[in-house]
């Protein structure tokens, strides 16, 4: 096995035709192909089914293609920074469900880091996007939550991609709504009466799992109910339509405004709010100090 053989395997799953891999690499199709099936032999798995369509991914090359992936990345960055003599910045990504206090904890860690000698990126996502962009190192950590309901299914799912769940801290439940919604006055809000208000859900598109939804109750049988894709949507439809989301409670005004609020909801499910990451790996310092700045949010539910 060879790291040119990598980047072939790479070049094709990003262009998902072997002609078009061997345009972009300067090599003749049947040379490229010929390179592929030895590398097949070799470890013994198939990586690609070939159709008269093009090519498509097995299961197994998918697994291989994220290792794969991570050695031609590392090995970049070592040709970068010692052979090219390159000025390399430091990088940290991060994945998250759509939490807004997650993006505040990556605010307040930029700047104090500065940008001039690290690169940031923040992908807020769907739930299995959050898990696949940690599995193939496209981020470093990734926020999300688990619950009596969905632990058994996510501890496997992570364990498979070889991943672990640390917990940050428990909350409660809470309903998300606008200020003018008429149920914002309440000191708890009960499920009947949110009967007659839309409940907005985040869209998990083609993994629409319920153990991937951002919402707890996600089995509960809402009269109306409202998918969206981001948290800008949600908000104008809280105003627009008296509707409602479940949170965890923990709000931030800098990033939302102030005309929302949270509302506990009269129900005893727990939701713990972690983070994920690979197994065997040390958090970064980039990546510590963004979980202490999260870990301050513990202190607003003491």
């Amino acid at each position: 096995m060879t790291l040119q053989q990598l980047r072939y395997a790479i070049t094709i799953a990003d262009c998902k035709s072997m002609n078009e891999a061997a345009k972009y690499l300067y090599i003749s199709q049947p040379s490229l192909s010929s390179s592929i099936k030895d590398l097949e032999s070799e470890i013994g798995i198939p990586l690609f089914r070939r159709t008269n369509r093009g090519i498509t991914i097995t299961p197994e090359g998918d697994e291989f293609l994220g290792y794969a992936r991570q050695v031609a990345e590392q090995y970049q960055l070592i040709e970068d920074r010692y052979v090219d003599k390159k000025s390399v910045k430091k990088k940290f990504s991060v994945s998250m469900q759509h939490y807004s206090f997650a993006v505040k904890a990556f605010v307040e860690m930029v700047k104090q880091f500065g940008m001039e000698e690290y690169e940031f990126a923040v992908h807020e996502t769907k739930t299995y996007e959050v898990i696949e962009d940690v599995k193939e190192m496209k981020s470093e950590l990734g926020i999300l939550y688990v619950n009596d309901f969905n632990r058994k299914v996510m501890t496997k799912i992570l364990a498979d991609n070889d991943l672990e769940f640390h917990e940050l801290f428990p909350c409660g439940t809470y309903v998300y709504l606008w200020k003018g919604n008429p149920l914002a006055e309440k000191d708890t809000i009960t499920m009947r009466d949110l009967e007659e208000y839309p409940c907005l859900s985040f869209e998990q598109g083609t993994n629409n799992s319920f153990y991937f939804a951002e919402e707890v109750l996600s089995t509960y049988e809402y009269k109306r109910i409202i998918k969206a894709n981001d948290r800008a949507t949600m908000l104008n439809l809280m105003v627009g339509l008296n509707a409602y989301t479940l949170c965890s409670g923990i709000i931030c005004e800098e990033l939302n405004g102030s005309e929302y609020k949270a509302v506990p909801l009269d129900s005893d499910e727990i939701m713990s709010i972690g983070y994920i990451k690979r197994k065997n790996t040390s958090v970064s310092p980039l990546g510590k100090k963004y979980l202490e700045e999260l870990e301050e949010y513990k202190k607003r539910l003491l």
